[in-house]
């Protein structure tokens, strides 16, 4: 599992005219090659009539899975800056189609790059951009006397808790970046002096909202 990627916050959708021509951007968030195809075809049968429907997707581990495609536009003008504009800020598990409705004035190979590039920026700001964060569960098991100092020592240092149990004993259950487990648990020893029973019990990604250069909302 990747400790931290980036990607986009779910669905966007914005329209830029350049040259009389409608460039429509569609972005969703996408978890695997099959879903990014599914949302791609989605856009194109919303948008039969268009002039074109070009589209590109990064997704799988390690970003293995990327395709561009020009829907007709002049080879390498569409698809490719698509992919790139999605590659240049880092995204993982994202899908691009940009809808053009022609406005009858030819913009060439350099203006449609730049229109194709402008039109994903502009989906990309409207989608938003989170960064995923590998946390583990930590499984925290004390005397009810103790949980109000753990309570309240875990939300003055800003930690997650994000269920509590309750039997002969309670239960916490809280999150700590991967890789800093052991920082949590210290501090856990320490605040219940010894007086604790502690376990991983799995793994979830926190969110973090991200504004990127030149993604203006």
């Amino acid at each position: 599992m990747l400790t931290v990627y980036r990607t986009v916050q779910g669905y966007g959708q914005a329209e830029l005219e350049i040259n009389k021509s409608r460039f429509i951007a569609y972005v969703n968030r996408v978890e695997t090659e099959e879903g990014a195809l599914s949302f791609i075809e989605k856009i194109r049968k919303q948008h039969w009539d268009a002039t074109h429907n070009c589209a590109a997707y990064i997704t799988g581990d390690n970003d293995h899975q990327q395709k561009a495609d020009d829907d007709g536009e002049p080879s390498g003008t569409a698809g490719r800056p698509i992919l790139e504009v999605i590659k240049k800020s880092s995204l993982s598990n994202t899908a691009v189609v940009i809808t053009r409705y022609f406005g009858g004035i030819k913009l060439g190979a350099g203006g449609l790059v730049r229109a194709y590039g402008k039109s994903t920026t502009a989906g990309l700001a409207a989608a938003g951009i989170v960064e995923c964060q590998l946390h583990t569960r930590i499984s925290a098991c004390f005397d009810y006397a103790l949980l109000g100092a753990v309570e309240n020592n875990l939300r003055n240092q800003h930690y997650q808790i994000i269920d509590k149990l309750f039997a002969e004993q309670v239960t916490v259950i809280t999150l700590a970046p991967s890789g800093q487990e052991s920082v949590l648990e210290t501090k856990l020893i320490d605040w219940t002096s010894g007086r604790i029973n502690l376990d991983h019990v799995g793994h979830e990604y926190v969110e973090t909202n991200l504004r990127l250069p030149g993604l203006s909302g």
